[in-house]
């Protein structure tokens, strides 16, 4: 499944918020790039993938392996809500 977001966020500042947010949930990193993240893990995998737009914005993209409300997928939108209140 995947999920858009576009955030006031920098792009390195989402990385920074995705490298400590997804191994908290026992997820670890399978691959690092300088703006892509991919996790696995027991509740299964993810690409995270940021690129500045126009203006300020950032733009997200979350795919996961997972369909409809999985706990992945409920966590990817937990995400997105931090970056939007701004915790790091």
């Amino acid at each position: 499944m995947r999920h858009f977001y576009r955030s006031h966020t920098t792009p390195a500042d989402v990385l920074v918020v995705a490298d400590r947010f997804f191994p908290e949930l026992g997820l670890t990193t399978v691959t690092s790039q300088v703006r892509s993240r991919s996790f696995s893990g027991p509740l299964g995998a993810l690409k995270l993938t940021v690129k500045p737009e126009g203006g300020h914005y950032t733009f997200v993209e979350v795919s996961t392996d997972q369909m409809g409300e999985s706990r992945l997928e409920r966590n990817v939108k937990r995400f997105c809500v931090a970056l939007h209140k701004g915790l790091n």
